[in-house]
C-alpha cells in the first residue's frame, strides 16, 4: 500500500490564484502577440468535456465551458479576477442596507447575435425562463436564495432576495445565468436543435454534438472581453492519446480538457522539445470524490461509510494512477480557498485495515460488504477507469469489501444517479465560482446537484446562512471549518484529490496562461497566434 503522508497546513485567507504561469517555454522564442486580427486568425482546441445541452437552462456541468464564449451574463471573472466583474452589466451593487438587494445597470445598446435587443426584460425572462422549467438537478439550484427578479426601465435589473446572500454575485457570475433571447427560446421548456442564440464574444456558427463546435468573433458583442482571434473551433475528444496526437500533427493548435496523466508527465520530459509543444502548468480546484446513496442498503450503514473511507489511500491514487499531477484531498473545500480544512486525515490518518475492521466488527459486520462503485466512461478523462480499478483493489485487498464496478456514458450515467440508482458513484466538480460554499451548498439539502437528498440542518439552517451574510469571506472561517467537521462525521461524500491546470498548445499560440477563469474554464478570446520571435 503505498502510504499517506500528512497533508500540508491548512491555509487561512488564500485566495485562489486565477492566472496561470508557464512552467515550459521554447528556448528563443519571443511572444509578441498580433495587433489587430485577420482571416489566417482561427484557433482549433480540443477538449474532452463535449456539452450536455445547448440550453443554459438545463446545464450544471462542463457545457459552461461553450457557454462562457457564445452567451454573456451580467457579470463574468475576467482573466486573473477572483471577485465577479460587469460584463453586460455596466455596474451590479447590493442597494440596500440588509443586502437582500442586488440592482444592476446594463450597458447601453447590448444585443443578440441576431440583432435582437438585449434589454433588462430579456434579463430577467431568462432568470424567470429558468426557473419555471425548473430542470432536475439544473442550475435553479444555485438560485436559492433568490426571490424575485424586477426590472425599472429598460436598463435596470434588481434581484430581490429572500435572505442576505454574499455569495449572490459569484452565482450571477456563471455560465448558468446566461442570458437567452426571449424571442429565440420558450418561456416554458428546453430549446431544440443546435443553434444558439447569445450576446457573447462568438457566436455559434455550427455545432455537430459530441465532435465539434465552430465559433465566430460576434460583431454584436459588447461586454469586458477583448477578443484576440476571429474565429475558434473546438473540437471534442473521447481520449487523451487522441487529442494529444492531434496536436502533435498540428490538426488543434491547444488542449486544455480530460489530458491523461501519462500525457502531461511525457510533455514535462523530452516531448514537448521534440514535438514543439508548450506545456502550462497552474494550481488548481477541480476535484473528485465519492457520492454514498443511503438509499441502498449497505451504504446507508454509517460504519460501512466510515470503514470505507478509512481504507482509502489517496496517496497511492495521485501517484500510481496520476503520476502526481494531482494531490490527495482531505476536505471537499480545496486547498487554496479560504476555509480549506483536512478534517478526513484528521480523523482516520494513514489507511489502515485494522481500524477499519474494528469499524465493522463494533457494528456486528463480520462478512465482506458487498458494494457497487459506478464511474462515467467519457466525462472526466482516461484514468477514470483505472483509478475505480485502484479503489476496487485497495478495498478487496482489506477482506473487508467485494466490490463491483460498473460504468456508462456520461449521459445515461447522470440519468442514472439522478434516480437513485448507484449505491456509490464518482462525480467531479469544477467550481462555479471561487468561494468554499460552491464546495459545501451544492452537495446538501433535499435538492442538490446530485439528486441524491442529504438532510444536514444545521449546515442548511445555520452554518450556510451565518456565512453569507459575511461580505468579508475571510471571516467565515469557522462556519466553513464547522460544515467540513459535520461532512466527515456523515460521509456522504468522500473527497479523493484536488487537480492541477494544464494546458498544452503549438509554439505558435500565445495566451494559453491568461485563458481559464477562476473555474477552470476557457475564455477563448485570448488565444492568439505569435507573429514574431
Amino acid at each position: 500500500m503505498f502510504s499517506e503522508v500528512p497533508p500540508a497546513k491548512r491555509i487561512r485567507g488564500l485566495r485562489p490564484v486565477a492566472a496561470i504561469a508557464s512552467i515550459s517555454l521554447l528556448a528563443g522564442c519571443g511572444v509578441l502577440s498580433s495587433e489587430g486580427s485577420d482571416d489566417e486568425e482561427q484557433i482549433t482546441v480540443g477538449t474532452m468535456s463535449a456539452p450536455s445541452t445547448l440550453d443554459p437552462a438545463k446545464a450544471w456541468d462542463s457545457s459552461w465551458e461553450l457557454y462562457r464564449n457564445v452567451f454573456q451574463t451580467l457579470l463574468s471573472f475576467p482573466s486573473g479576477a477572483t471577485e465577479p466583474e460587469p460584463d453586460a452589466a455596466e455596474s451590479c451593487k447590493f442597494s440596500d442596507a440588509s443586502s437582500t438587494v442586488f440592482t444592476c445597470e446594463l450597458r447601453e445598446g447590448l444585443q443578440f447575435s441576431d440583432g435582437d435587443k438585449l434589454d433588462a426584460a430579456a434579463v430577467k425572462y431568462s432568470f424567470d425562463r429558468m426557473r419555471t422549467i425548473g430542470v432536475k438537478g439544473g442550475p435553479t439550484g444555485l438560485l436559492g436564495s433568490l426571490d424575485k427578479v424586477e426590472t425599472k426601465g429598460d436598463r435596470t435589473v434588481v434581484f430581490k432576495l429572500k435572505k442576505a446572500d454574499a455569495t449572490f454575485p459569484f452565482v450571477l457570475a456563471t455560465p448558468a445565468m446566461s442570458i437567452v433571447d426571449p424571442q429565440e427560446y420558450p418561456a416554458d421548456k428546453l430549446r431544440e436543435g443546435n443553434e444558439v442564440t447569445g450576446s457573447g464574444p462568438y457566436t455559434l456558427d455550427a455545432y455537430t454534438a459530441n465532435e465539434k463546435a465552430e465559433l465566430v468573433k460576434n460583431d454584436h458583442y459588447k461586454g469586458a472581453a477583448d477578443v484576440k482571434n476571429d474565429a475558434v473551433t473546438i473540437r471534442y475528444f473521447k481520449k487523451s492519446s487522441a487529442m494529444v496526437d492531434a496536436l502533435k500533427d498540428k490538426q488543434i493548435d491547444v488542449t486544455f480538457r480530460g489530458l491523461a496523466s501519462e500525457d502531461i508527465v511525457t510533455m514535462q520530459g523530452r516531448g514537448r522539445r521534440e514535438q514543439d509543444i508548450e506545456l502550462v502548468e497552474g494550481s488548481g480546484t477541480e476535484i473528485r470524490y465519492l457520492v454514498f446513496n443511503t438509499k441502498d442498503p449497505w451504504a446507508r450503514k454509517l460504519p460501512v461509510r466510515r470503514a470505507f473511507a478509512q481504507l482509502v489511500d489517496r496517496g497511492a491514487i495521485a501517484h500510481k494512477i496520476y503520476k502526481d499531477t494531482v494531490e490527495p484531498l482531505y476536505s471537499m473545500v480545496p486547498r487554496g480557498l479560504t476555509g480549506h480544512a483536512t478534517g478526513f486525515f484528521d480523523k482516520y490518518g494513514n489507511p489502515s485495515v485494522a481500524k477499519a475492521k474494528k469499524i465493522l466488527t463494533d457494528a456486528g459486520i463480520n462478512e465482506p460488504v458487498p458494494l457497487t462503485l459506478w464511474y462515467t466512461t467519457d466525462r472526466y478523462g482516461s484514468a477514470t477507469e483505472p483509478e475505480f480499478a485502484e479503489l476496487k483493489r485497495q478495498l478487496e485487498a482489506s477482506g473487508l469489501f467485494k466490490i463491483t464496478l460498473k460504468s456508462r456514458p456520461w449521459t445515461e450515467f447522470q440519468e442514472g444517479y439522478s434516480n437513485g440508482e448507484y449505491p456509490v458513484f464518482g462525480r467531479g466538480w469544477f467550481p462555479d465560482f471561487p468561494d468554499a460554499d460552491n464546495f459545501i451548498a451544492p452537495f446538501v439539502g433535499p435538492k442538490n446537484v446530485l439528486n441524491t437528498p442529504y438532510p444536514s440542518k444545521e449546515i442548511t439552517d445555520q452554518v450556510l446562512p451565518r456565512e453569507r451574510r459575511e461580505a468579508d469571506r475571510g471571516a467565515v472561517i469557522d462556519q466553513f471549518e464547522r460544515a467540513q467537521e459535520i461532512l466527515v462525521d456523515d460521509v456522504r461524500l468522500l473527497p479523493l484529490w484536488q487537480g492541477k491546470q494544464y494546458i498544452m498548445s503549438s509554439e505558435e499560440i500565445a495566451g494559453g496562461e491568461r485563458a481559464l477563469d477562476p473555474s477552470a474554464i476557457m475564455m477563448m478570446w485570448e488565444l492568439q497566434r505569435k507573429t514574431s520571435w
